[in-house]
């Protein structure tokens, strides 16, 4: 009789300990929320911790609803008929789905051209990519077409995002299995196939973008949040001829957070000029902004000037802000700052590389004297055009993103990779994700994992072995530790070192010095 006469509040303290407490969403404005808050793959449960919390539920009613809080407040499901099924299993128990803020939606490639000749593909692949089983590409073809055909996914999504009364960010993310991989791979290497069958990103992006934009309207959806780490250029520009502006202006009226990634492709400046229209329809609209990241690939800087996708709006709520693989000039920075310098309390400029005439030092100048409210500024792999320029020359590479943004701290740069039974992987990042259903109603929460949703120190991490600790500290009153003139910087014009930009991040917010910043 002893825990049960435990109160409500004492029991989901315990049940913090086994998962993390869900209700512990990371404030818009802490220095990791635009990198880990959207772009971090849901991660499966601790086995151990997903099976404590399953068997607590058993134990009576009440349990079962206290658990379910921490079992369901995150659901991840792909586009095929298993996982709709499973979407439509949750979505059907009221007192399952009402716990469900964020729901993560992971889309395969689409099969087109020629699907009906997949059975003409060899057999069987060299022996050194292991064999290869037609059947498994025409089920998962026949698949794709019978959802998209009958609007089966139209359905499930629908009565998902209506039963999710409590949702607050949506997020489409992509996934390739292992047997696409080989298939892709096989494609490529074998030209006379290509007229066969054709795995594509962009009808997939826009046909699942499209889906989850009607569900949210139709729905009234509560959810703000909406975010993308390989969204395709061409898909959003098919989305804006297909629907009327009146529906992007819905969507954008609703958002506080819009975290978009654009993935790799040909004539990525181009594509992007053609949105440039849209962009400016969504960025009006968007009034109750208050975090905005827009992110290109590491290898491929956008050669676009900031205002043509940005368009001079100002965000009166707007507390971060990020971009990501830019080529810019100084003043393209400072001008977009210093329309949001009343409450502007995080910037990431990470990739951002500066054009021949710039100076990083101007920028960071006028950070530090003139951003009051700025807490944090992120300057990861920041550098100057030419130089970047060079290191391609030379053959040196960009390193991967982490998955286009976790922690600002380098000392988690890399992704862990995590095997699974399905050997489902985001193709680029190495992300592995099973599909197996351990239980009838497998939320794929992310109950005991660490992400920023749920707690965790966000603050600066402590100075690395690469930062500088000779640099001038003051008598600081535990506030101020860099000398303050702009030459300290040693800003050459030419190129950026780690240390110098860890050294810089700290110098522009005026960050604790090395004797008080383990206080």
């Amino acid at each position: 009789m002893g825990i049960l006469n435990l109160s409500n509040e004492l029991l989901r303290e315990i049940l913090d300990h086994i998962g993390s407490d869900p209700d512990k969403l990371i404030s818009v404005d802490r220095r990791a929320f635009l990198s880990q808050e959207s772009f971090k793959p849901p991660e499966r449960p601790d086995p151990s911790q997903e099976y404590t919390i399953a068997s607590f539920r058993l134990t009576c009613r009440r349990f079962s609803e206290l658990g379910a809080i921490h079992q369901f407040t995150r659901v991840t499901t792909r586009f095929s008929r298993k996982g709709l099924q499973r979407l439509e299993n949750i979505a059907g128990q009221r007192h399952l789905a009402q716990h469900v803020k964020k729901f993560s939606y992971m889309v395969p490639f689409f099969y087109v051209e020629g699907r009906e000749r997949v059975h003409e593909l060899l057999p069987t692949l060299p022996s050194s990519l292991g064999p290869l089983d037609v059947g498994h590409f025409v089920r998962k073809v026949n698949d794709q077409r019978e959802i998209v055909q009958t609007k089966e996914d139209v359905r499930v999504l629908n009565m998902a995002i209506s039963a999710f009364t409590s949702l607050q960010h949506v997020q489409i993310l992509r996934v390739q299995d292992q047997e696409d991989g080989l298939l892709i791979s096989y494609i490529r290497q074998h030209a006379e196939f290509n007229q066969l069958v054709e795995l594509r990103w962009p009808p997939a992006c826009s046909h699942s973008t499209k889906t989850i934009g009607a569900a949210l309207l139709a729905s009234q959806s509560p959810c703000t949040r909406f975010s993308s780490p390989m969204l395709s250029p061409q898909s959003a520009l098919g989305a804006s001829v297909d629907d009327s502006s009146d529906t992007f202006t819905l969507l954008a009226e609703r958002l506080t957070c819009l975290e978009l990634h654009f993935d790799d492709g040909i004539d990525l400046d181009d594509r992007m000029r053609e949105l440039s229209s849209l962009s400016k329809v969504v960025f009006s609209a968007a009034k109750n902004m208050q975090a905005v990241h827009i992110g290109f690939p590491s290898h491929r800087p956008l050669n676009l000037r900031l205002e043509e996708i940005f368009h001079h709006v100002k965000w009166e709520k707007l507390l971060a802000f990020g971009i990501q693989a830019w080529r810019l000039d100084a003043d393209e920075i400072i001008a977009l700052a210093s329309r949001h310098r009343e409450r502007l309390r995080g910037l990431r400029l990470r990739d951002v590389l500066l054009k021949d005439g710039s100076r990083w030092k101007d920028v960071l100048s006028f950070l530090r004297y003139n951003m009051d409210r700025l807490d944090w500024v992120s300057l990861r792999r920041i550098d100057y055009d030419k130089h970047f320029g060079e290191q391609w020359v030379l053959g040196a590479e960009v390193p991967d993103d982490p998955l286009m943004g976790s922690s600002d701290d380098e000392s988690s740069d890399d992704w862990s990779t995590h095997e699974e039974d399905d050997h489902d992987i985001q193709d680029h990042n190495h992300f592995h994700y099973d599909e197996s259903e351990e239980s009838q109603y497998d939320s794929g929460s992310d109950a005991g994992t660490d992400e920023p949703e749920q707690g965790g120190n966000m603050e600066f991490p402590p100075m690395s072995p690469d930062t500088p600790a000779s640099l001038p500290c003051s008598n600081c009153n535990g506030r101020i530790s860099f000398a303050d003139g702009v030459e300290c910087l040693g800003d050459d014009g030419v190129a950026v070192t780690y240390s110098q930009r860890k050294h810089w991040e700290k110098w522009v917010i005026g960050k604790q010095c090395a004797e008080h910043s383990h206080k």
